[in-house]
């Protein structure tokens, strides 16, 4: 290092000039800290704000011709195939799984149907039918000793007959959103409202931005907890909704803000936990550049005739260093890294960055 010192007026000045940064002696100090030159995928992302929650909602009306309500679930809670819904008159009224509900009475002789073959997959899954292994639409005698079976497991009649209001028929199980009726009333139409199990993120995104959700395409979601956790695009909305307007934001601007719901789904729920109406935001990535050459920003130095450059650190075997500097050509920009290429520039090198 060299000090030049300047005396004028009665004061010493002292200059300090660096030494050129190839002609560092090698060892005389520490090497500066460094990051690698990578080899990735580069992935350019937008944010958008979501509510966590779980799917679907599920009106669950009162069987015909109503009655007492003799027990109510709670909010929260989780219905599973086979267990009470609700109870009515002492009657419990059990999951079952499918998507047509009960609308006639089912009983041996009756007409084949969709209904009779949801009956038999259900007690057969519920372990009341072992022996109805085919595929059929028929009540046979054996589905009726099948339902006599499942009767008196859960306390009821064994009368060999499924009547409409008996079972509760949703496409899976169930997490209890909101009660409607009242423990020792009368039934109200819709006794409960619920939801699926599976837990799902809801964003509306601007119609500007729509091309940034396609379905099945991987998004990241930020949990509140300060997580992130992977999921995937699983319905887009097709129709749009005007957004509220920003009373903040200024006039002059008559353009209708209008959004689309989106639907992301969790690849693992767990992550979760028991989080239900929850902020959280979604990450969509707009575009990708796979395999390219790339430095973190902070490595990029300005030249004076508008060039960015950066400096690679090249050690020896006896601790000693130096740099070179390369002049590099920039390509994308994503997640603080930028894609760069120069000759002489290759995965692996190490090149200089501010210390923290």
């Amino acid at each position: 290092m060299i000090v030049l010192v300047l005396a004028g007026l009665g004061a010493a000045v002292f200059v300090l000039l660096r030494p050129d940064r190839t002609a560092a002696t090698p060892g005389a100090r520490p090497a500066p800290p460094t990051a690698s030159v990578v080899r990735a995928d580069l992935a350019q992302t937008t944010r958008a704000d979501g509510t966590l929650g779980f799917d679907g909602s599920v009106p669950v009306p009162a069987a015909p011709g109503g009655g007492i309500a003799t027990w109510l679930p709670a909010p929260g809670t989780v219905v599973h195939r086979g267990e009470r819904v609700y109870s009515v008159n002492n009657r419990p009224v059990p999951l079952f799984h499918g998507d047509t509900p009960l609308w006639r009475e089912l009983a041996e002789g009756m007409d084949d149907g969709p209904d009779v073959r949801e009956l038999r997959d259900n007690l057969r899954a519920l372990g009341f039918a072992p022996n109805l292994t085919e595929d059929s639409a028929h009540f046979s005698a054996a589905v009726g000793d099948a339902v006599a079976r499942w009767q008196r497991a859960i306390g009821v009649e064994d009368s060999r007959r499924v009547r409409p209001g008996e079972v509760v028929v949703a496409p899976s199980d169930l997490r209890v959103v909101d009660v409607r009726g009242t423990l020792g009333g009368s039934l109200t139409p819709i006794v409960l409202t619920a939801s699926g199990t599976g837990r799902v993120v809801t964003v509306d995104l601007g119609v500007a931005q729509q091309g940034l959700a396609r379905v099945g395409a991987a998004v990241r979601v930020l949990l509140p907890t300060g997580e992130a956790t992977p999921g995937r695009v699983a319905s887009v909305g097709t129709v749009a909704t005007a957004a509220p307007r920003d009373p903040a934001a200024p006039t002059g601007n008559d353009a209708v803000q209008a959004t689309l719901p989106v639907r992301v789904t969790l690849d693992k729920p767990e992550a979760a936990g028991s989080l239900d109406g929850a902020p959280v935001a979604v990450e969509f990535t707009s575009d990708v550049h796979r395999g390219v050459l790339a430095v973190p920003l902070v490595a990029l130095l300005a030249m004076p005739d508008g060039d960015y450059a950066v400096d690679v650190v090249q050690t020896s075997g006896d601790g000693s260093w130096h740099t070179r500097r390369v002049v590099v050509r920039l390509g994308f920009f994503a997640t603080g890294q930028v894609e760069v290429a120069a000759d002489g520039l290759t995965e692996g090198m190490r090149v200089q960055v501010p210390a923290r």
